[in-house]
């Protein structure tokens, strides 16, 4: 190879890369003065080797050399400085890239150089953390008002667009839901006794409210069946958030928008109402079970969707693919709660075993519903078989899992991800319909069975959901990576290095392996076939380094856990809204100077860095006004259907049935059950001392209700759990040797 062709594959010039050639596969770019002595030259090959590579490709750069060959050397420092000896005492630019030119490093004249490729080839020349490198890069070009170092600066967007006395933001400004938690961040800061006081006047409101809810159920019959029911919906969600190690949203949004889920059985109930009008047809007929409350319900349950899209528009933009999974299944959850509780409720001796098999806390993705179809069907000696219905949470979660591959990953995967959505609407309304119609009384066309019969008549609707979700963490991670460059590293070693090196390795020998003439279809699925082990060891190390990260925490108590659990939330939030914004201007929130901070401290503090009332009463108002609806009462000829409608019909009658004494108790457990799921879910930020608190228990007492709300115990056994962690837990993040 002449050096010529070396050179226009990578530069735009003697001493710059080109930018097309970094936008493939979205290289990372940092440039960073440094002596040209041998002390460079090690941190190159220390980068080839990083890389797991075998040789590398030496030429230099200015028009001169053009028709010298490209010299191959081993990866080795001594036989590269001896090559560069080799051309004289006179400095000159030169090149050095991998086999397959997907890196390089540029090396001019001055003390300029430029490394391009993957960050672990980028990282061995310019430290662990790039957006510092490439931040005090910009500063020093800034500083020194050198004109190379200027433009080499704005070439690569070290510098922020924009002088610094600039009026305004560089960015889009904050939306409706940024500018809420800002003011709570405000009071927060300026009020921290106030703040305090609200925290504990929280736990101990959740608390009141868990002892009401209990009465509830010694008072209401029904009331003990319907919780399992409540309990199986966030047991769901926490597998799945578990799961989606890419999450940006946080677990208590989750609950969150399952309560509000559960209050849009009302207004959905309506709807459907009025649709069943306008076709002429009876709210209890057999065809509004199908084609009714089909379609009304599975795009209902999307609202969420939609009201994120329109409330928080800037944080939609900074969503992970998995965070539309979950805000739609924890939609759909809530739904679920609402037709599957009144149902638990209704049934003969008004009792639901909590450990059976689609409510067991044993079991993946629990809540499906299964009526024997004998149970339904008029025709006599009927074989007895189960209809199986996933559940609101599992087909809301398979459309939201494919509008998150198609809005991250279109993109950069071309817009034939968009025929995703329409597909897993399109299985998740089947399954609906199916089921629907035999509890109703109807027989499924033949062309619907078939296709129903496609993915097990159900059975495999979970095992999809699990595989969209599993793709959308690979996207999530994929794309996010683009952005390393500009996100705080994460504390500590990473592990899975040699791991990543063999990947690494792998894909640069069979890059060099697939031919440039071959047919663009083969050349494609020859590269896809190198990239594919690349991208699964990427993530797999990168969330085995958050976990690593996270266990380490833990042994250093819950306040530490706690801490890192946001960190690391939120730094995959700001990765993702820098990789989707793609250049464009978007907004930085949290900014990256807050977490470059909170980085250090945890990174200190691992031993690895540098030495409400007012919700309860609309939900009460809610609920009144949906069972008061003099459209919601009539007869309820299939309690076991997934129609909201009738339902609600069937918890109207069934309120309506209870004695006098015994109703206020409903309105109480109500209260109590919104309260439950809409506060006290966040993770703690402050937590009172062990010590403090042994020493003066009533006096500390504030401060316990205020981390260990009901929804939060779970997060302070996982920070007890995390002091009988060994010692030598700390080894997960520090550098071996």
């Amino acid at each position: 190879m002449l050096t010529r062709d070396l050179v226009l594959r990578l530069c735009a010039n003697a001493t710059e890369f080109d930018e097309a050639w970094i936008d493939d596969d979205a290289k990372v770019v940092v440039p960073f003065t440094a002596s040209r002595d041998t002390a460079l030259i090690r941190a190159i090959v220390s980068a080839g080797e990083a890389l797991g590579v075998e040789r590398l490709l030496v030429c230099r750069t200015r028009a001169e050399y053009a028709y010298e060959p490209v010299t191959e050397v081993p990866v080795d420092a001594e036989a590269l400085i001896a090559l560069v000896r080799g051309w004289g005492a006179e400095p000159t630019d030169f090149l050095v890239a991998i086999e397959d030119i997907s890196a390089g490093v540029l090396v001019t004249t001055t003390e300029l150089t430029v490394a391009a490729g993957p960050d672990v080839f980028v990282r061995e020349l310019v430290g662990p953390d790039l957006a510092a490198a490439r931040i005090a890069f910009g500063e020093e070009a800034r500083t020194s008002r050198d004109p190379e170092l200027l433009r080499a600066a704005q070439r690569y967007a070290c510098l922020e667009q924009g002088a610094r006395h600039a009026r305004g933001t560089r960015g889009p400004g904050p939306d409706l839901a940024e500018r809420i938690e800002q003011r709570l961040d405000s009071l927060r800061r300026g009020s921290p006794r106030a703040t305090t006081a609200l925290r504990a006047l929280r736990g101990a409101w959740g608390w009141a409210m868990l002892v009401v809810l209990l009465l509830a159920g010694v008072f209401v019959p029904g009331v003990p069946a319907a919780l399992p029911v409540v309990l199986a919906m966030v047991w769901l969600l926490a597998q799945l958030a578990w799961l989606a190690r890419s999450r940006t949203v946080a677990f208590s949004t989750l609950v969150r928008t399952l309560a509000f889920g559960a209050f849009l059985a009302w207004p959905m109930a309506l709807a459907e109402l009025a649709l069943a009008g306008a076709l002429g047809l009876a709210a209890d007929d057999p065809y509004a079970y199908a084609y009714v409350a089909v379609p009304v319900e599975e795009v209902g349950k999307l609202l969420p969707l939609l009201l994120c899209l329109f409330v928080a528009r800037r944080r939609f933009r900074r969503f992970a693919a998995v965070d539309l999974l979950l805000l739609a299944a924890a939609s759909g959850a809530g739904f679920h709660v609402a037709e599957q509780a009144v149902r638990a409720m209704l049934v003969a001796g008004g009792s639901v075993d909590p450990f059976a098999a689609h409510l067991g806390m044993f079991a993946l993705l629990p809540g499906w519903v299964e009526v024997p179809v004998a149970a339904v069907s008029t025709q006599p000696f009927q074989e007895v078989a189960l209809l199986r219905f996933s559940g609101h949470a599992v087909t809301s979660g398979l459309v939201g899992a494919a509008l998150g591959l198609a809005l991250v990953g279109a993109r950069r995967y071309g817009v034939w991800l968009w025929a995703l959505p329409p597909l897993a609407l399109g299985a998740a309304a089947l399954e609906h319909l199916n089921f629907n119609a035999v509890v109703a009384g109807l027989d499924p066309t033949p062309l619907t069975t078939a296709v129903f019969a496609l993915y097990g008549d159900g059975a495999a609707t979970r095992w999809l959901l699990l595989l969209l979700l599993v793709l959308a963490v690979l996207l999530d991670y994929r794309v996010a990576r683009s952005a390393t460059a500009e996100v705080p590293r994460l504390p500590g070693r990473p592990p899975l290095a040699a791991l990543v090196r063999a990947a690494h390795g792998r894909a640069v020998r069979v890059r060099v392996r697939v031919p440039g003439d071959i047919a663009p279809t083969f050349r494609h699925f020859g590269l896809l076939w190198a990239r594919i082990p690349v991208a699964l060891v990427e993530t797999l190390a990168t969330i085995l380094h958050e976990y690593a990260v996270m266990v380490v925490a833990a042994s250093r108590g819950p306040a530490t856990l706690c801490r890192s659990w946001i960190f690391l939330r939120r730094r995959r939030e700001y990765a993702m809204g820098a990789a989707r914004a793609a250049g464009r201007p978007w907004r930085r929130s949290p900014s990256r100077e807050e977490l470059a901070e909170t980085e250090v401290q945890l990174a200190t503090r691992l031993g690895v860095g540098p030495r409400s009332a007012s919700i309860a009463a609309v939900a009460v108002l809610a609920v009144s006004t949906a069972l008061a609806h003099p459209a919601l009462s009539g007869s309820v000829p299939h309690a076991d259907g997934a129609y909201a409608l009738m339902s609600l019909r069937a918890l109207s009658d069934w309120v309506a049935a209870l004695p006098a004494g015994t109703r206020p108790w409903v309105w109480a457990g109500g209260v109590a059950l919104a309260s439950l799921l809409v506060s006290g879910w966040s993770v703690p930020r402050e937590h009172p001392s062990v010590r403090h608190f042994l020493r003066d228990p009533r006096g500390n007492l504030g401060g316990l209700l205020g981390a260990l709300a009901p929804g939060q115990v779970p997060y302070g056994v996982a920070g007890l759990v995390g002091f009988a962690l060994p010692a030598r837990t700390d080894r997960l993040l520090r550098p071996r040797g």
